[in-house]
């Protein structure tokens, strides 16, 4: 049978797309209805400022199973199109850290890290997406197309192999990628979904200004916006509720069988995204410099084994993707093999007194963010950035030219951590990263970046 032993547990690891940190109920938007992910939480730990690597999706997600930063993976952007290279063909993941230790595993849903229909090593089910994206209805999986809604078809694959697995002997990985809560939104959900926004007045997402740095189409209209605000709103927060039921039933499998303590069971995403936050439909290929507000840079995230993991929880400590491959090593008791920057943060222990960093990069844009301050270097010109997040939390008063000290100390820091952790051959500083996709692995001369694009991402 699947694992029963709670010191070697199962694990679902559940990946959404594009979901920002304020779109999830527990994390205390009152619009939003997700209550499976909500009690996931209140039977766990819920972390409260957990970073994506790259806030936009192959990046980030190369960075959580490897371990490494894009300027050491060289995934530095989306991959553009059914890319037929494997772009972390030389690299290990945490699935062959996995699948050495006796795993059986499987994919369901979103990779998009390049050959994308060709199974990975040690992946006994692999029932993935062609690409980064799509329609919810008449979806393409795997060279078929799927019968119903996208967001159902993957939970039944999901539950399905639960099912089949808590017969075997082996513990079991399952990597749930829904493509939800990505776009497209208009009228791609279930109407028992769309149905519980009619009302909604959707404050938690108030509709800015278009951001000075968001691209203009030939006409000079701002790309990325929506032109029915509203009908787009309905269909994110649907998407949301949506996936958050088919959440449900994998956690009501998991349950069925017996599994529930001898499980642990992950809840992230890749990036943020911001539907109207700082005047961005987007993450952080929203803008043109690309931007790196916390709205694109934080997701939401959820780690719960009953028994083994604090519950009711919610977990302060800065922490980013790049900590996820240790974080998982550590509490399955495995070695972690690599040389990634992240640390385990799997006690769940505040108490070290260390003082906790965050690094972001997309291309020529870098982030280092303390507990008090944010700067954003953009290579080679600018413009950067700097905040007092204490005093201003919402990232509006750009500090880069005040003269203040704190600028030259968070610069010298950035630049001597990526210079500890990057791969000269793979830096993104000195690659044409624009945020409009990647075509072609990412080595300095050999970068292909795609046009950059006037139609949405």
């Amino acid at each position: 049978m699947a694992s029963r032993d709670p010191r070697r547990p199962n694990v679902v690891f559940i990946l959404s797309d594009d979901q920002g940190p304020w779109a999830l109920g527990c994390a205390g938007n009152p619009e939003i209805h997700t209550p499976h992910l909500d009690a996931l939480a209140a039977s766990g730990v819920r972390l409260s400022r957990f970073f994506s690597v790259s806030p936009v999706c192959s990046p980030a997600r190369a960075s959580l199973f490897t371990g490494l930063i894009p300027s050491a993976h060289g995934v530095h952007d989306w991959l553009s199109g059914p890319s037929p290279d494997d772009h972390l063909a030389d690299l290990r993941l945490f699935t062959d850290d996995l699948a050495d230790a006796g795993y059986r595993l499987a994919l369901v849903g979103k990779w998009h890290l390049g050959a994308n229909l060709r199974p990975r090593p040690g992946f006994v089910h692999w029932y993935a997406h062609p690409s980064g994206g799509g329609p919810y209805y008449g979806a393409t999986m795997m060279g078929s197309q799927v019968d119903g809604y996208l967001t159902d078809a993957l939970t039944t694959q999901a539950t399905d192999f639960i099912d089949r697995e808590s017969d075997r002997g082996e513990p079991f990985y399952l990597s749930l990628h829904y493509t939800a809560p990505h776009k497209p939104w208009k009228g791609q959900h279930p109407p028992e979904f769309e149905s519980l926004y009619a009302s909604c007045t959707f404050a938690s997402c108030p509709q800015e200004p278009a951001h000075p740095w968001q691209p203009l189409d030939t006409d000079g209209v701002p790309v990325g916006g929506e032109t029915d605000v509203r009908a787009a709103l309905i269909g994110y927060f649907a998407a949301v509720t949506a996936m958050d039921a088919g959440i449900g039933r994998v956690l009501a499998t998991l349950e069925a069988r017996g599994l529930t303590a001898s499980t642990l069971v992950i809840f992230t995403s890749d990036n943020g995204f911001n539907c109207g936050h700082h005047g961005i439909w987007g993450k952080g290929n929203g803008t043109f410099p690309q931007n790196m507000y916390d709205t694109s840079v934080m997701v939401p995230a959820i780690f719960s084994q009953p028994g083994r993991i604090p519950q009711g929880l919610v977990y302060d400590a800065l922490v980013s993707g790049y900590d996820l491959r240790p974080t998982l090593m550590d509490h399955l008791g495995l070695p972690c093999a690599g040389e990634g920057p992240g640390r385990s943060f799997a006690t769940f222990d505040d108490r070290s007194g260390a003082e906790v960093v965050v690094y972001d990069e997309y291309g020529p844009v870098r982030m280092i963010r303390t507990e008090g301050w944010k700067y954003v270097h953009r290579y080679p010109y600018g413009p950067h950035e700097l905040y007092d997040l204490e005093q201003d939390p919402d990232e509006r008063h750009n500090l880069a030219h005040a003269g203040l000290p704190e600028l030259a100390e968070l610069r010298d820091r950035l630049d001597s951590w990526f210079a500890r952790h990057a791969d000269p051959r793979l830096d993104g500083s000195r690659l044409p990263v624009n945020g409009s996709g990647q075509h072609s692995p990412a080595v300095l001369g050999a970068f292909e970046p795609a046009p950059y694009r006037t139609e949405p991402r």
